[in-house]
């Protein structure tokens, strides 16, 4: 029975234990900064200085560095960019950097699921490499931290800085052909898959016909295909227009049998026997 209560409170001790939570002493933190039309999110944690020489002792010179503390530094960019002039594609990548008392290498990797730098590491896992300059600033930052500066429209200034130290990274978007292509579409009006999907959901619910047709025909006159040219006879065939109703659903059957689509040959197929009756 004694063995069996002091079991117990034991079990219970450590369940107890097992749930007191401390604070982390690296915290993590995550920015997400808008630059242009593009996002950028940086997920890290933050090692505080508590009165150690950090770069060149700590952190030392010469040797990749997770650029933080636990988990990698994680960047994720929502559209391509350009790194201090590299072309890096739009997605989500490590962030590690080998310090030096006069050039900082950054580097992306494309293998987010590590746990500080990998061992072994990967050249072939990169994405960019560049160098940088550091800055010397005339205060201590006690916690490590990135941010940006310097906003623009096409560009911004990833810094990473601590201790004495600020590294500022470029980066840059192509914002304005973005911008061109948004503007291009708008003033050349709806598209076709615009006037197919508005025509759709007016007959699909019971709405203006005369409308939904006008929309469809729209559509197919921009961009025919067969998806496009079945709602068409639907849509004529419940205003009464059977004649026309089957002349659009044969062509809508020829483009099936194009792209070798049995389904839509068929729909037609019944279609045109029950509007011809």
């Amino acid at each position: 029975m004694k063995k069996l209560l002091i079991l117990f409170l034991i079990s219970s001790f450590a369940n107890v234990y097992a749930q007191v939570t401390t604070p982390a002493p690296s915290p993590t933190s995550k920015i997400e900064q808008k630059i242009g039309l593009a996002t950028v999110t940086v997920e890290y944690s933050r090692p505080s200085k508590k009165n150690r020489i950090i770069f060149g002792d700590l952190v030392p010179y010469g040797k990749i560095w997770r650029t933080g503390a636990n988990a990698c530094t994680k960047i994720t960019f929502s559209d391509d960019v350009e790194l201090e002039g590299v072309k890096v594609p739009k997605g989500s990548y490590a962030l590690f950097t080998i310090p030096g008392e006069n050039t900082w290498e950054v580097i992306l990797y494309n293998d987010i699921t590590v746990s500080g730098v990998p061992d072994p590491f990967e050249v072939s896992k990169e994405v960019a490499h560049v160098k940088v300059t550091p800055e010397l600033i005339p205060y201590t930052y006690e916690s490590f931290t990135i941010g940006f500066d310097a906003l623009r429209n096409e560009s911004a200034i990833l810094q990473i800085i601590w201790e004495t130290s600020l590294v500022p990274i470029k980066l840059r978007f192509d914002t304005d052909m973005k911008v061109m292509k948004s503007i291009e579409k708008v003033m050349a009006g709806p598209s076709s898959n615009d006037y197919y999907q508005a025509a759709r959901y007016y007959f699909e619910n019971n709405k203006d016909l005369n409308l939904s047709l006008k929309w469809i025909q729209l559509a197919n006159q921009m961009d025919p295909q067969f998806w496009k040219l079945r709602v068409e006879s639907l849509i004529l065939a419940k205003l009464g227009r059977k004649s026309e109703a089957i002349e659009v659903a044969q062509k809508s059957k020829a483009k099936a049998i194009e792209a070798k689509n049995d389904e839509y040959v068929k729909m037609n197929d019944d279609s045109i026997k029950e509007w011809s009756n």
